[in-house]
């Protein structure tokens, strides 16, 4: 055999591999999306962690309300 003839189907056998660990890759993503989705449904109300200007309002709000109490 020739060395072309040989290395095609181990070619051919490397890129279905390929596409088939990213088509399950993807679909794994998407159903974890999905459950995500299913969750927010069941609690109603997403919240996202805080954003700085809430983070840094809050400290601010403690550090006064310390320093009131001294």
């Amino acid at each position: 055999m020739d060395g072309m003839q040989m290395a095609l189907p181990i070619v051919g056998i490397v890129v279905v591999a390929a596409v088939t660990f990213y088509a399950v890759s993807f679909s794994e993503l998407r159903e974890k999306s999905f459950s995500l989705r299913d969750s927010e449904d069941e609690n109603e109300v997403y919240r996202p962690s805080p954003s700085s200007r809430e983070r840094r309002a809050r400290r601010q709000a403690n550090k006064n309300s310390k320093t009131s109490i001294d």
